[in-house]
């Protein structure tokens, strides 16, 4: 359609017509074979994005907010103490979810645009006892990638459970629960893995399933997993009504996803990432993320000397591309634009033309195509590897 934009918040992302299509088959039985056969299948493949062979997936209808609370409320008993590593908003979600439930927990923050370092982890673990410790793998405001392999290796000789937080990682960023020893990673539909929200997505280990299963009673009850563990077993039995065509679309994203494949598109992510940091770079724009810990998923990107927030995203909305404002003190100082899911190389080059118009538009100086020439480059080096 000529009003369509291309969507570059962090999330949701572009849904490509193949997932659409799938999305609007007709409403089916809950219980009946078509859904029984795509829910299995969504489990199945959601596996093997997060390489957990024995684990047991979730998919419920919900957001990532929900898929947080339901980590959290089946994996922490009533005496134990939970460990949040926040790098910016989402952790500080982790926190606040805790004191919702009354958790005991505390909170080791960070500089927005960092992460937390693997040794003050451990500094931290050696001083004080957690049964479990929660990380956001990659936070939506802040754009900081965690170091969420070497995390687990901490976590592990504390002998504590891990939760990570995927919302904006899960299906661009390595999640290697099985060789990583991660017991739970939570994420949403509407990102990486690139198909519609409303849904709340969940792993988790052998080992985390066993927490659960050694708890009587926890505070909730759609959010208690056992209770959807027969459902994701067998989903001709019922518990509560699924979002029936939500979860068709996801099934034939998870196909998407694995006609790719996982390791190709862990690349395809990091590629995409730079040609559009660097285009963005080749028009003076700058970045609010500590360069060691920039995201594959998305970039918080600082404006130019001159240039305006709304102004800017006002007029490249006219032009064709949709970005998002910064988050609390960032507020009017970055935009946040995602680059996830299923991006193709068409959709890098119109977004950064775009850019360039908006420039325009607006009077900023720069040169002309010295984006795209830029993003080239770095596309193809892309290629190379």
């Amino acid at each position: 359609m000529a009003s369509e934009k291309l969507l570059l918040i962090p999330g949701p992302s572009p849904v490509v017509p193949r997932i659409l299509d799938a999305l609007a088959q007709p409403t089916v039985s809950h219980v009946g074979p078509e859904m029984v056969r795509e829910l299995r299948g969504s489990c199945e493949n959601l596996k093997k994005i997060v390489f957990c062979k024995n684990g047991e997936p979730f998919i419920i209808s919900g957001a990532g907010t929900l898929a947080m609370e339901m980590a959290l409320l089946n994996t922490v008993g009533p005496l134990d103490r939970v460990l949040v590593l926040s790098q910016g908003y989402f952790g500080q979600r982790m926190g606040q979810i805790c004191q919702a439930f009354g958790l005991q927990h505390d909170v080791i923050e960070c500089e927005w645009g960092k992460a937390v370092l693997p040794g003050e982890l451990a500094a931290r673990l050696s001083k004080h006892g957690y049964e479990v410790v929660v990380c956001t793998h990659v936070d939506t405001a802040t754009g900081a990638c965690a170091p969420v392999e070497a995390y687990a290796r901490v976590v592990g000789k504390a002998g504590a459970l891990f939760i990570v937080d995927g919302v904006c990682a899960t299906g661009g960023v390595p999640e290697r629960m099985d060789d990583w020893a991660i017991d739970v990673v939570l994420t949403a539909a509407q990102k990486c893995l690139g198909t519609p929200p409303g849904l709340s997505i969940l792993v988790l280990s052998e080992r985390a399933m066993e927490k659960r299963r050694s708890m009587t009673s926890i505070q909730a009850y759609y959010s208690d997993l056992l209770r959807w563990l027969p459902i994701m077993h067998d989903p001709a039995k019922y518990f509560s009504t699924p979002c029936v065509n939500e979860i068709r679309a996801f099934y034939e994203g998870t196909r998407v996803i694995m006609e790719e494949g996982t390791e190709a598109r862990f690349r395809r992510h990091a590629t995409y990432a730079r040609a559009i940091r660097a285009g963005l770079a080749a028009l003076g724009f700058g970045f609010f993320t500590d360069s060691r810990f920039a995201a594959p998923t998305l970039s918080v990107v600082a404006y130019p000397e001159g240039v305006d927030d709304m102004a800017f995203r006002s007029a490249l909305f006219e032009n064709g591309v949709v970005i998002a404002g910064g988050l609390a003190q960032t507020l009017g100082k970055v935009f946040r634009m995602g680059h996830m899911g299923n991006l193709s190389s068409d959709d890098v080059r119109f977004a950064l033309e775009a850019v360039e118009r908006t420039l325009e538009t607006l009077g900023h100086g720069f040169m002309t195509g010295a984006a795209v020439a830029a993003a080239e480059e770095a596309l193809g080096s892309g290629r190379k590897k």
